[in-house]
């Protein structure tokens, strides 16, 4: 059957075909069509089946018309879709996105709080349903003041001046659990090399270096803490820095505080890994091959969660924000256990 009908539905079937196919109610397909909460699960899926079977298509540009109509769409903004740990939260969010028949629309802030405020407002007047945002500035109450705050998910890092549901990595605690696994094997010449500390993971992944440093006893040399990173290349330098060091001042064993910072790390390193032993915080591509030890994090993990809160309250969820957080897990492969 072709054509449309008073239901918004066009292409090959209609919503009562789609009724018919999986025997339920007309307005049981127009909830799981439309992304509605209050459909059993088994239910949803024989709409879904039958949907798919008769080739249905949802007419959107007619229920965009409808005062107060869903869009169907999300929006994120990232720190650099380039980054491969951003790029495995969008992919998250976007196929849990596409599981619930919405479109994603991605954009990169690149640290620049002017620009994730551009983005985020540019969103908002597509009129989204809800925004995932890792955020970089500093006040984030303009999104409270456009009424969007219960509709927006932070990721990786807490808003500013602002509550909001959030998704955090699990940073202190990774970051102590690396320079713990480094002391068992004898070093206590440990630098860090990190990025900017504005950055609320930078400052959270060296506060765990510190905190792990304390509780040893072993008293932090300032001249081993490289912070201000934000480049592979910046940290190659500040690494290549710290070997340069008289021998009884150089580290013995690198925590590089992200992926970027591992790369360049990693480059200064070429020739002397045997000697000085490094962990990773987060994981990256052939770290296993190269024999890296990371504290490995999930971020496409990271992005199915903010992506849940999202759609929990599109579906009407107006509880307080909640704050969850995904486990940091040290994985050896080699590199951090070097003996001093």
């Amino acid at each position: 059957m072709r054509g449309s009908n008073d239901h918004g539905t066009v292409g090959r079937a209609t919503m009562v075909d789609v009724a018919n196919t999986a025997g339920v109610s007309l307005k049981t397909v127009s909830r799981v069509i439309n992304g509605e909460p209050g459909v059993r699960p088994e239910m949803a899926e024989k709409v879904n089946a039958a949907a798919t079977a008769l080739r249905y298509e949802r007419n959107d540009i007619a229920a965009s018309l409808r005062h107060g109509a869903r869009s169907f769409t999300l929006g994120l903004v990232i720190e650099d879709v380039a980054n491969p740990f951003y790029s495995a939260i969008a992919q998250a969010v976007e196929e849990r996105a596409r599981e619930r028949a919405n479109m994603l629309i991605t954009a990169s802030a690149r640290e620049d709080p002017a620009r994730e405020r551009e983005l985020v407002i540019a969103l908002l007047r597509r009129r989204v349903d809800a925004l995932l945002v890792v955020p970089t500035g500093a006040d984030h109450r303009y999104i409270h003041d456009a009424g969007f705050d219960t509709r927006t998910v932070f990721l990786d890092r807490p808003p500013a001046r602002a509550k909001a549901d959030t998704v955090l990595v699990e940073n202190a605690a990774g970051a102590r659990r690396a320079v713990e696994h480094v002391l068992a094997h004898g070093h206590t010449r440990i630098a860090f090399v990190g990025d900017e500390v504005r950055l609320y993971t930078a400052r959270e992944r060296l506060g765990g270096y510190r905190k792990a440093l304390a509780r040893a006893g072993v008293a932090e040399d300032p001249a081993l803490v490289a912070v201000g990173n934000s480049t592979s290349a910046d940290a190659g330098h500040a690494t290549a820095r710290l070997m340069a060091l008289p021998r009884a001042q150089r580290p013995t064993a690198i925590l590089t505080g992200n992926n970027r910072c591992t790369v360049g790390a990693l480059h200064a390193l070429s020739g002397k890994r045997g000697r000085t032993a490094l962990v990773a915080f987060d994981d990256f591509e052939l770290a296993d091959l190269l024999g890296v030890t990371v504290i490995r994090t999930d971020p496409y993990r990271l992005g199915q969660l903010g992506a849940e809160l999202a759609f929990e309250r599109i579906d009407g969820n107006d509880g307080n924000p909640r704050r969850l957080v995904v486990a940091a897990e040290l994985v050896t492969r080699g590199s951090g256990e070097i003996p001093a």
